[in-house]
């Protein structure tokens, strides 16, 4: 054991493997935390009641079991500094660097999202079903989105897996909620992170307070059958290592642990009984590479026949989480069901620490080009599935997201809303509601008042200040004055102003259509099937268009023309002609498809569109145009 003595009479002792990675100097950082954490973590306690200093050094010790950087851990040690010392930034800038000092604010910058994890779920008649869902998953993506170093999120995750290892000396109700909490939210995380190591264990603790009962009985069951599922586990260990070792395979078999958590979850999505399982028991086969790891498998299927419906290749299609492996079951030795996972040395230890494989950082938070990439990779989740249900194709849409397009906001009930990046409170209100956009005045941000193109930071909690009537500003929709980034809200905002004095613009618009129709002497048409000919829902969005100069009326006339594919002169032809009979003075008219003919109308009874018409032919005044109806 290896003991760290600081100034005060207490010794923090540790396991030899604790410091075995570190420097002399870098222990010595880790003394020097924990000699500053001592006195201000002194009489206080974690959730679980374990004073705090303890928790912070359980969290530590899961850290550098995963293999993490000096800054990582000291940042752990002071993880709760700022609760209880006033200048805490300046003081661990000057005495650990600005890398910790970082680290310990992007931890605390995300306790302020706690609170909303346990959401409640839906009833079953809510039509808004999946709203439960949306808010889980909004909830991860602004934890990830609120931290610029992904170490912050890994601390989070070792010290919640020391929270829940200690949790029995919780009262039930405050279990229960932080068991709620760690599978909402900090499993899932760990999962989409790879860190299985992690993700098994805040599972399988968190149904053990949410489902006590049921976890007993698996338990139960699995202790029950251990000594006969341990000599069965032995007998095909040995026979996949004799085949091995025959084929030329240098390859390491063990058995593997199966988790209570993905017991229950398998039983209750598969609608299984715990007989039914088929891996209760299971294998796992390391080799060297990948080659290798194709030929096992055609080993085992030599051995026994396999179970179609249970193969899995994630080496070929790895999740989203970069997890690879060969997935199998077979009807292993007495007919009994086995699962084997098949992988190599290098997968084996990304499925075990996912991404804290990769993230060793040295020479005070140096890392290299290709750390860089995964660091930019992790930061572009913005697509969550279902943590069963991996998709093929997700991979490549991670690639394809840009996390800093997004920023994620809280109502102030604790919604979650996401957002365009440099969105403004007022895109925030139009994104809640088009009413509540018109109406807004003014806007709080954490309680303070910020000025409209205030632009929003992850994880803000925002309030609207509106009016009981009224409507917003035309500024809004310009994009030069910054009010709105979303396109959007700009289009609602836009689309109020033209719904402002809509029958003003509809009756503009009948009057000009009327004009052209006159203008053009058509005198019946479908006036219903001219809007849609011109791509518009109905009649009247054509007239207030047309009222506010949105189409020109040479589109209108074309659009008539396509319509009324009969000529004007065909229907003048086809009148009757008899001598006028009474005077006109009436301006001539022409008419489309009468050349040079004059046209007037006669005052008798005024014909106007879009009544149907008959005309007259006169020797000397041309056609004199009656309504057909006039006596």
């Amino acid at each position: 054991m290896v003991s760290i003595q600081t100034r005060s009479p207490q010794k923090f002792t540790v396991g030899d493997t604790w410091l075995a990675d570190f420097t002399a100097d870098e222990v010595e950082v880790i003394r020097h935390a924990c000699e500053l954490a001592e006195p201000l973590y002194a009489g206080q306690v974690a959730l679980t009641g374990t004073p705090l200093l303890q928790h912070a050094l359980g969290a530590a010790s899961i850290l550098v079991g995963m293999n993490m950087d000096i800054e990582t851990i000291v940042a752990t040690l002071l993880h709760a500094i700022p609760d209880y010392l006033d200048d805490w930034a300046s003081r661990l800038e000057s005495d650990f660097g600005h890398n910790v000092m970082a680290l310990v604010q992007g931890i605390s910058r995300t306790e302020q999202i706690r609170q909303f994890s346990e959401i409640p779920r839906p009833d079953k008649k809510n039509k808004k079903k999946d709203d439960h869902a949306q808010q889980l998953e909004s909830l991860r993506k602004m934890l990830l989105a609120m931290v610029g170093d992904i170490r912050v999120v890994l601390i989070k995750l070792a010290e919640r897996a020391q929270t829940m290892r200690c949790l029995s000396g919780a009262d039930i109700e405050q279990q229960r909620t932080i068991a709620q909490e760690t599978k909402n939210l900090f499993a899932p995380l760990a999962n989409r992170l790879g860190v299985w190591q992690i993700k098994w264990e805040l599972e399988d603790l968190s149904v053990r307070y949410l489902e006590p009962e049921l976890y007993k009985k698996i338990a139960g069951l699995l202790d029950e059958r251990r000594i006969d599922r341990e000599q069965y586990i032995a007998e095909v260990i040995g026979q996949l290592r004799s085949a091995m070792q025959q084929a030329g395979i240098q390859a390491e078999v063990t058995g593997r642990p199966k988790h209570i958590y993905s017991i229950i979850n398998k039983m209750k999505r598969k609608q299984l009984d715990f007989d039914e399982l088929y891996d209760v028991r299971a294998v796992r086969i390391l080799v060297q590479d990948v080659q290798d790891c194709y030929a096992a498998l055609g080993i085992v299927q030599a051995l026994w026949v396999p179970i179609a419906s249970e193969f899995d290749d994630y080496i070929a299609h790895p999740k989203s989480n970069n997890y690879r492996s060969l997935h199998t079951a077979v009807i292993g030795p007495r007919g009994l069901a086995v699962e084997i996972q098949i992988r190599t040395q290098e997968m084996h230890h990304h499925s075990e620490l996912g991404v804290a494989a990769h993230w060793r950082y040295k020479e005070g938070g140096k890392s290299d080009a290709k750390l860089d990439e995964k660091i930019v990779w992790l930061r572009q989740i913005l697509e969550w599935k279902e943590d069963i249900a991996e998709q093929s194709d997700m991979q490549e849409q991670f690639r394809n997201e840009l996390f800093h397009d997004q920023v994620y906001v809280l109502t102030p009930q604790g919604k979650v809303i996401a957002l365009p990046s440099g969105a403004t409170p007022v895109d925030f209100a139009y994104t809640l509601h088009s009413n509540l956009g018109h109406r807004t005045r003014g806007a709080k941000v954490d309680g303070s008042i910020v000025p409209l193109t205030y632009p929003l930071q992850n994880g803000q909690r925002v309030e609207i200040l509106t009016v009981k009537q009224g409507g917003p500003s035309l500024d809004w929709a310009n994009p030069a004055l910054g009010y709105l980034q979303s396109p959007s809200a700009r289009a609602k905002v836009r689309a109020w102003f033209k719904n402002l004095h809509l029958d003003e613009h509809v009756a503009q618009g009948r009057l000009q259509l009327d004009r052209e129709l006159h203008r053009l002497g058509i005198t019946s048409v479908n006036q219903e099937k001219l809007a849609q000919r011109l791509r518009y829902n109905k009649l009247e969005d054509l007239l207030a268009a047309l009222g506010r100069n949105e189409v020109t009326l040479r589109r209108i006339a074309l659009a008539i023309q396509a319509e009324c594919p009969t000529r004007p002169l065909d229907i003048i032809k086809s009148a009757v002609v008899r001598p006028a009979d009474k005077p006109l003075d009436e301006p001539h008219i022409m008419i489309t498809g009468l050349g040079r003919q004059t046209t007037r109308l006669a005052k008798c009874c005024n014909p106007a569109p879009p009544q149907a018409i008959i005309g007259y032919l006169t020797r000397d005044r041309g056609i004199t145009i009656h309504r057909q109806d006039c006596a």
